[in-house]
């Protein structure tokens, strides 16, 4: 056999991480969504799958023409490899994989890298160029190390969830925000060891965890409590420190709004509320009296609102130059004006066909997006292969022994 060699074969060679090849070892959401933010940027992920089911996260559910919405968000763009890691012929394949990649990304469970043979300081001696990024649920060490972690545990466990809902009601975020911290963090870190190999030729261990990264934005209330002495309310859509700051019915609905300065304050009770005499209620003169006498004032902010259509108060709002928004639904926000005048939306490929998906969230001048198909279980096996230097007979060999 040949040594293992990088192939551009069915890859789009652009951008700014063109031709870097990461090899992602991942499940679910925060090892996909970190490599598929590398996808976007140009590097070339191969997705390691079991044979048949592939990624659990194929199975969450079957809303996208029969396609999981969580494995079409994450997994566009990726070469996708079936490997049964009980065979040793897959663990050869994985060996020569990590020989002929830059970068791995793993976010399997509590100590299954290790299991496999293909621990960070394993890897981090054999191939001292490889930047190996690791995704956990607690991080390195502790006594929650081994835990098997998920997005809504992390949430309860940090504290999120006491932070969310509406006075003795909890309520969880509706977004797996511990994963997409992890995601994000995990892509920044493997970005920043890309950066510095360019210097040194060294690769590097990168750690992050879904613990971490909601530690990370609890920033404000761990402060507010640490220091305070006490939690921040739960303020359901509203916020737990600013008054006015939220959602305040009208006459027919709801607006968000948000007064954040004392020009903005005295311009709302002008303009919007239409009662210049509060600016000088000793009960509201300050935040923090706003604050402590939050129920008495959004009380009198949602009376003098009550018999106005939500259209005027928005005008008065623009006039005040005051921050506003809506509550919107799910289906509204697909069809928001702002993503389809900014043209927003791109086609890709996948099992089921052409479907819209979102444009990742950062342009690069004079980059278009890339976002390439959403692969089925094992699309890119044999070809993978043949870049790695089997050859047919062995291709088929791998298959009937049932290793990919």
């Amino acid at each position: 056999m040949t040594e293992p060699s990088k192939s551009t074969n069915g890859v789009d060679p652009s951008g700014p991480l063109a031709g870097v090849r990461v090899l992602a070892l991942e499940q679910a959401v925060a090892g996909p969504l970190c490599t598929r933010h590398l996808v976007d940027l140009g590097a070339e992920v191969i997705k390691s799958e079991r044979p048949g089911g592939g990624d659990f996260a194929r199975r969450y559910d079957t809303a996208v023409k029969g396609l999981s919405s969580y494995f079409f968000w994450l997994n566009r763009g990726k070469r996708s490899l079936t490997l049964d890691m009980k065979r040793p012929e897959a663990i050869e394949v994985l060996e020569r994989l990590v020989a002929s990649s830059d970068v791995l990304v793993q976010n399997l469970g509590p100590g299954a890298i290790d299991r496999l043979g293909f621990s960070p300081g394993r890897l981090r001696h054999d191939y001292p160029a490889l930047v190996i990024t690791s995704i956990s649920g607690y991080g390195a060490g502790g006594p929650y190390e081994t835990r098997k972690a998920f997005d809504l545990l992390l949430q309860g466990e940090t504290g999120v969830i006491a932070t969310t809902g509406n006075g003795e009601d909890l309520a969880k975020l509706g977004i797996s925000v511990g994963d997409i911290g992890a995601a994000v963090y995990g892509t920044i870190g493997t970005l920043a060891a890309l950066y510095e190999r360019r210097a040194t030729g060294q690769g590097r261990i990168v750690e992050t965890s879904l613990f971490d990264a909601l530690a990370e934005w609890m920033g404000y209330p761990a402060y507010y409590t640490l220091y305070g002495g006490e939690p921040p309310a739960r303020a359901g859509v509203r916020h737990a420190t600013v008054v006015p700051y939220g959602s305040y019915r009208c006459a027919d609905g709801a607006v968000l709004l948000a007064v954040q300065t004392e020009v903005q304050w005295k311009a709302f009770c002008k303009t919007v509320c239409l009662h210049p005499e509060w600016e000088a209620d000793d009960r509201f003169i300050s935040p923090a009296l706003r604050r402590t006498n939050r129920h008495v004032l959004e009380g009198m902010i949602e009376e003098s609102l009550a018999s106005v259509p939500r259209e005027e108060v928005v005008r008065r709002l623009e006039a005040a130059d005051i921050p506003f928004g809506s509550v919107n639904e799910v289906a509204d926000f697909v069809a928001h004006p702002q993503l389809t005048a900014r043209n927003r939306w791109r086609d890709v490929d996948s099992p089921a066909g052409p479907l819209a998906a979102i444009i990742p969230p950062f342009d690069l001048e004079g980059m278009s997006p890339r976002m390439g198909a959403v692969p089925d279980v094992g699309d890119h096996t044999n070809e993978i292969l043949s870049d790695l230097g089997y050859d047919e007979e062995e291709i088929v060999r791998l298959h009937e022994q049932g290793a990919v």
